[in-house]
């Protein structure tokens, strides 16, 4: 399978070169996408630099700061057009574990959407504050009842897509930003009758930089949550005709 992790960095200088190496030391056949948002701090350029020594990486700039969904989009577009099998989102400040990616990558052989979920059965947080936590709870009990998803961790944001998922997807239309990015996409593929599994992960607050959370981006996840709660949509009786699900 032909694997492309995709990265979205803004001012990610102190972690990028260690996830990067972290990455490829965990999965060496797999390759990075670094996607950067002219980070101010210079994150770009320390990618380009890796990039010049390692064949394994490549960087997408994009001009400015446009949202974390935006960025992903521009990621996938790319390594779909790259011929990858699949594609996995993860963060650039050391959150995920660069350990988890084969985990991700092994479970994508009998599943469209792998979910890394902290929620799971022996999932789970560190480093985090009480606020903190109840804000990622709540959120996804809040986006589960309203949208009746089959996961425990509707927010994840370390994932991994099989290439069939991504090309099905109306990826134009995605409009959201921040986390509400990754309950949309999980919504419209179960939608679509593609098979999501979960598996624990621990996800460890990030050691440096600046949290990316703002207060814009949990209202815009609760407004179009609320929107899509709306339709009372379900996925069809059965998979996908592209899911690994319709093979068996």
């Amino acid at each position: 399978m032909k694997v492309c992790v995709v990265l979205p960095t803004y001012n990610e200088a102190g972690t990028i070169g260690e996830v990067v190496e972290r990455v490829l030391s965990s999965s060496p056949e797999v390759d990075i996408l670094v996607v950067d948002d002219n980070s101010p701090d210079g994150t770009g350029k320390l990618a380009d630099d890796i990039a010049t020594r390692e064949q394994h990486v490549r960087v997408l700039h994009r001009p400015a700061k446009a949202g974390l969904g935006p960025a992903y989009v521009a990621g996938f577009k790319d390594a779909l057009a790259r011929g990858y099998d699949a594609i996995i989102e993860m963060d650039s400040d050391l959150s995920h574990d660069p350990g988890d990616v084969p985990r991700l990558v092994r479970s994508a052989a009998f599943a469209d959407v792998v979910l890394g979920s902290r929620y799971a059965p022996g999932g789970g947080t560190r480093n985090w504050s009480k606020g903190r936590e109840r804000l990622s709870r709540g959120g996804n009990l809040y986006a589960r009842a309203l949208l009746r998803i089959p996961v425990n961790d509707v927010t994840a944001g370390f994932r991994c897509y099989r290439r069939e998922v991504l090309e099905e997807l109306p990826l134009d239309r995605i409009s959201s930003e921040g986390y509400g990015f990754q309950i949309e996409m999980l919504w419209r593929a179960w939608l679509a009758g593609f098979k999501v599994v979960e598996i624990p992960i621990v996800f460890t607050e990030r050691r440096s930089g600046v949290s990316k959370m703002s207060r814009s981006i949990v209202v815009e996840a609760l407004r179009k949550v609320a929107v899509w709660g709306t339709k009372r949509a379900r996925p069809p009786g059965e998979p996908h005709p592209r899911s690994v699900a319709a093979r068996t």
